[in-house]
């Protein structure tokens, strides 16, 4: 029962921070309708932006703040700069961009910074509470994690769903010409969705930065199982791209604890395979959603 406890509480926690990559993906495809392959990458440099800046004396929090800030930038940067020139060819033109920009961000960090591995460390302690008379594998910096991705959810629901700024990213991403009809700036709501991503990103980097060790591709797997809860929960969808990264978290947890850790990425492959069969859209988005 103890070792179903401690999967389980693994399971939540690296579950969040597949989560929050998926709701990064998430706010990009619902504000520029584009899937961002790269989003991994940006997360990665903004990591390493933090981390040279810890190793040079800076506050964790100081660092944290100029990797967040790092990722509006980069962002922002990048759908200005080389996804706005093709966003209105071919659709496969900006995912081959994307795709095209991973390789790119991996091989930049690779020249500034090495390929060898280093380390992030974290504010809280990654020791496992005791509750009762035992030590769970839950531990005060897994408490900020979920803390940290809810809080992000949180807004950026109240961001789609209750505020103008929010109202008028969707219609951009929609219907953009009857957007800027209405007086909307489509081109800075697009980029403001690339940017605000960005930061989503950078969060989900310096979370998960304190239990894997840097290097130019340690953001991939996390990629990967982000992706994942994003098309299961929904691409439209942040509460299905939480649930999403939950239900991989755990699917993962449990597989590499009961079968074995080299079966873990055929396990996410098979709960993606058999959610994509029943219901294609993602578990949280409504058929209609994309008729607008």
């Amino acid at each position: 029962m103890e070792r179903f406890v401690d999967l389980t509480l693994n399971g939540v926690t690296y579950g969040m921070i597949y989560a929050v990559v998926g709701l990064s993906l998430v706010l990009i495809w619902r504000a520029t309708r584009v899937l961002n392959f790269a989003q991994g990458a940006m997360a990665m440099l903004t990591t390493y932006i933090g981390a040279t800046l810890i190793e040079h004396h800076a506050s964790y929090w100081a660092a944290v703040a100029v990797a967040l800030a790092s990722g509006f930038v980069l962002g922002g940067l990048i759908e200005r700069v080389v996804v706005r020139p093709v966003e209105t060819g071919p659709v496969l033109n900006p995912v081959i961009v994307t795709l095209g920009m991973l390789v790119a961000l991996e091989a930049l960090a690779g020249i500034i910074w090495g390929g060898g591995l280093r380390s992030f460390p974290a504010y809280f302690s990654q020791v496992g509470v005791v509750v009762g008379k035992h030590r769970v594998a839950f531990s005060h910096f897994d408490i900020y994690v979920l803390a940290s991705i809810v809080t992000v959810l949180v807004l950026l629901v109240v961001l789609f769903r209750f505020t103008p700024l929010g109202l008028r990213m969707r219609a951009s991403a929609f219907a953009p010409e009857v957007a800027r009809l209405l007086g909307v700036r489509v081109g800075r709501m697009l980029t403001l969705g690339w940017a605000l991503a960005g930061v989503v990103g950078a969060l989900a980097g310096v979370l998960v930065a304190p239990k894997l060790l840097l290097s130019p591709t340690f953001m991939d797997a996390v990629f990967i199982y982000g992706f994942t809860a994003a098309v299961i929960g929904g691409l439209e969808s942040p509460l299905g791209a939480v649930v999403g990264g939950l239900g991989t978290g755990l699917a993962l947890s449990y597989v590499g604890g009961y079968l074995g850790s080299t079966l873990e990425a055929l396990g996410a492959l098979a709960i993606l395979m058999v959610v994509l069969m029943i219901r294609p859209q993602g578990v949280f988005t409504r058929v209609t959603s994309r008729q607008v």
